[in-house]
């Protein structure tokens, strides 16, 4: 008996009770949907959580401080590592960022400008790796720089006066930085203004006790510096008082100068997923460089999240489980109502084999009806909940869901899993009627006496 003629038989059996066929094939599908929808919160909530609330870049960032000498040549990172790091499968992104290695003096409107730092960025790369701005926009040529939020933020007192509310860094935007670049030439110190403009203002950090008063640069704006110095990130030697021409000669002589093949000081390496971090780390570590990621803390989270998908996939699994009576009994009620069709195929030579595999096949049928059914079901259910639970929570609660927040999520293979275990539950739950169908005695069938 061939696969197709198996097929029709079990096609024309299964219309016979169309009602008892669609019951048994709905339960099997509130079963699947069920697992899948439950497992879907583990999946969401470790995505919105570890992905979301703890912050994107910073769950996706790789920290590579140096490399190992005994390995390389030495320790720095240079534009060689910053090409390996892009070809690295899963990278987003790959940011550094340069101190300027002098203060700068810079004022706005006469007034000096209370800032921590100097930093030299490759902006293009900090968009991707998620750098945002609360007003302006982004440097486009070598006059232009971002402040931090902060940076309106007057010094303490003496007295330790406070000022109630900070002046609003926006109301710098397009206005002009001036800053003093110092180097030397035959031995004295001299002075070069340069003027720069505000044209975007950084974004406030996320955590409420930061404060950054940053001055981002770009890469023009730092050539310019260096080609004032003649060093690197335009470092000057610091001295307590005058140096003589030898001292400050032998100074000078250690100080980097400005090459095509810079180094560089703080260097991330953004991962495209926080799944991927993981990966990305182990293969720099491997070339021998020294990185930390905050995915390495999270181990003991994504753990307990593991633990959890599998829990919620477990009692997902007892409703399939339960579902798998309806099977049983459908099996078993279809061997006893078709027990003289069993014995006219095995007074005609049908193989017992043959015989049990039909039945399988309708079980099987059966248990993928509903897990395709109930797959299609747990996707529509899951859309619904994402999209309208936002709106439940700010109508009763009052309070507003984080932008970006999945209460569901439904990966590929979740689906997939799903579907195996409906389809082996409903194949294990009619092997028994199956292999009592091989057992009917063929006189008994024809005289309807089973």
């Amino acid at each position: 008996m061939k696969f197709n003629d198996q097929l029709r038989f079990v096609r024309q059996n299964m219309k016979k009770n169309k009602m008892r066929l669609f019951m048994t094939v709905l339960a099997t599908a509130m079963g699947c949907s069920f697992l899948i929808v439950l497992a879907s919160v583990g999946f969401g909530l470790q995505k919105s959580i570890v992905d979301g609330m703890v912050g994107d870049r910073l769950v996706t960032a790789i920290d590579v401080n140096s490399k190992d000498s005994n390995k390389h040549k030495n320790s720095d990172i240079n534009d060689e590592d910053i090409d390996f790091f892009h070809t690295i499968p899963h990278v987003k992104a790959v940011t550094y960022r340069n101190f300027i290695q002098q203060g700068l003096n810079p004022q706005v409107d006469g007034m000096i400008v209370n800032r921590e730092g100097t930093l030299q960025v490759d902006f293009e790369a900090e968009k991707q790796a998620g750098f945002k701005l609360s007003e302006g926009r982004v440097p486009q040529n070598g006059d232009e720089v971002v402040v931090g939020y902060h940076i309106r933020l007057p010094i303490e007192s003496s007295e330790g006066n406070t000022v109630e509310k900070m002046p609003d860094a926006s109301e710098w935007l397009n206005k002009k930085l001036n800053v003093d670049v110092e180097f030397y030439v035959n031995g004295k110190k001299l002075i070069e203004k340069m003027e720069l403009t505000i044209v975007g203002v950084a974004e406030r950090p996320a955590k409420e006790w930061l404060q950054d008063r940053t001055i981002y640069i770009g890469k023009e704006t730092l050539k310019k510096i260096e080609a004032i110095t003649g060093t690197q990130n335009g470092e000057v030697p610091y001295f307590e008082e005058e140096p003589t021409r030898k001292e400050l000669d032998k100074r000078l002589s250690e100080i980097a100068k400005p090459t095509d093949n810079r180094t560089y000081h703080q260097v991330e390496v953004i991962a495209n997923n926080a799944a991927n971090v993981k990966e990305i780390s182990e293969l720099i570590r491997e070339k021998h460089y020294f990185v930390h990621s905050i995915a390495d803390e999270l181990k003991q989270v994504n753990v307990m999240f593991l633990i959890m998908k599998i829990g919620l996939v477990f009692i997902g699994t007892i409703a399939v489980l339960i579902a798998s009576i309806g099977i049983f009994n459908t099996m078993t009620m279809a061997v006893t109502e078709r027990a003289q069709d069993i014995g006219i195929m095995k007074a005609i030579g049908a193989h017992p084999s043959i015989i049990k595999k039909i039945f399988l096949l309708e079980s099987a049928i059966i248990g993928l009806l509903g897990a395709v059914i109930g797959t299609i079901v747990s996707y529509l259910i899951s859309f619904g909940v994402n999209a309208g639970l936002p709106m439940l929570i700010r109508s009763f609660m009052d309070e507003e869901v984080p932008q970006g927040f999945l209460f569901s999520i439904i990966p590929p293979y979740l689906a997939i899993l799903a579907c195996f275990i409906a389809l082996g539950v409903a194949m294990l739950s009619g092997y028994r009627p199956a292999k009592r169908a091989t057992r009917i005695d063929v006189l008994r069938a024809l005289r309807r006496d089973v």
